[in-house]
C-alpha cells in the first residue's frame, strides 16, 4: 500500500497542471491496485475539502462528489470510511466536513459528545458548545 499526499490527490482531480496530473495519474495506474492500494487519510481528505472549497471555488455538491469518486475507486482506501461518509452527507447538508469527520470519529472510539467553541460544529450531532 502507498500512502497518497493532498497535493498528488488535488491534482489527479483538478488536473489545473498537466505535467503533475499526468504524473500522478501515471503513478496511481502504475502502483495502485485493489490488491494494494493507494492510501489516503482523513487529514488529507480535509486538506482536499478544504482547497477544493477555498482555492478552487468549488460548490459542496462538487467537492462531495470528488471525494465520493476516491472513496468509491477500487484501486484506493480512505482511512475510517464510516467518517468520511459521515463528512459527505455532512457536506451535502452544507454542513463542514473536517467537523462531521471528527465528530463521527469520536463517537466511533466511544465519545458522547465533543466538546467545541464553534458554534457552527456545535448544530452537529453530538456536539457540546462550551
Amino acid at each position: 500500500m502507498r500512502g497518497l499526499d493532498s497535493n498528488v490527490v488535488l491534482r489527479l482531480l483538478v488536473a489545473d497542471d498537466p505535467e503533475q496530473a499526468e504524473r500522478a495519474t501515471a503513478y496511481i495506474a502504475g502502483h495502485c491496485t485493489p490488491e494494494s492500494p493507494g492510501w489516503i487519510n482523513r487529514v488529507v481528505l480535509c486538506e482536499l475539502v478544504w482547497v477544493l472549497d477555498r482555492g478552487y471555488g468549488y460548490d459542496p455538491d462538487q467537492i462531495a462528489d470528488a471525494i465520493e469518486q476516491l472513496v468509491s475507486a477500487s484501486q484506493i482506501r480512505v482511512e475510517d470510511p464510516n467518517a468520511v461518509w459521515a463528512g459527505l452527507r455532512a457536506l451535502r447538508q452544507g454542513q463542514d466536513f473536517a467537523d462531521a469527520v471528527i465528530g463521527q470519529t469520536n463517537r466511533d472510539a466511544g465519545c458522547d459528545t465533543t466538546a467545541t467553541f464553534d458554534r457552527r460544529a456545535a448544530r452537529l450531532a453530538d456536539f457540546e458548545l462550551i
